[in-house]
Formats: structure tokens, sequence, C-alpha cells
């Protein structure tokens, strides 16, 4: 699954628009390396999003197209947030 995907599908972000664009800009960072939209994320990947006032970062536990909103935590643990 794309990153802006996902980061949409697990409620981290509301829009795939906005996951794109934090993409674009480098915000999204997964295993210590800046990616694109189109990054395919797998299980166990760690990324790092920067938002203005701190950053967050999780890791991957399950990738799935769709999820019901009190499931979307299920897809990753958070390991810090700033």
């Amino acid at each position: 699954m794309r990153i802006d995907k996902f980061l949409k599908v697990s409620r981290i972000l509301k829009r795939r628009t906005l996951s794109k664009q934090a993409c674009e800009k480098g915000k999204v960072v997964v295993n210590g390396k800046e990616v694109k939209p189109a990054y395919t994320v797998k299980v166990g990947d760690e990324v790092e999003l920067q938002f203005t006032g701190g950053a967050v970062k999780f890791r991957v536990l399950a990738i799935k197209e769709t999820v019901k909103k009190d499931e979307a935590q299920s897809l990753y643990e958070v390991i810090r947030e700033e």
C-alpha cells in the first residue's frame, strides 16, 4: 500500500491529499529516509511524520485497505510523540 493511502486509512491524517502534500514537502520519513507519496509501506516499517507543532514516530503493524474508525489504531504502534 502507498504511504499516502496508509496515512489516510489509519486516520493519522484526515485526507489523502494532506498525506500526499506532507510527503512532497519532505515531512514523512520511513526507516530514516524521506519518501515520496508512492512509497510502498510494509509491516515493520518505522514512519516519522513531522507536524508544525512536533512529530510522531510509529511502527506499522498491519496493512488493510479499509478499516472502521475504532479499528484504525490497530494498524500502527506509536513509538514516540513530540
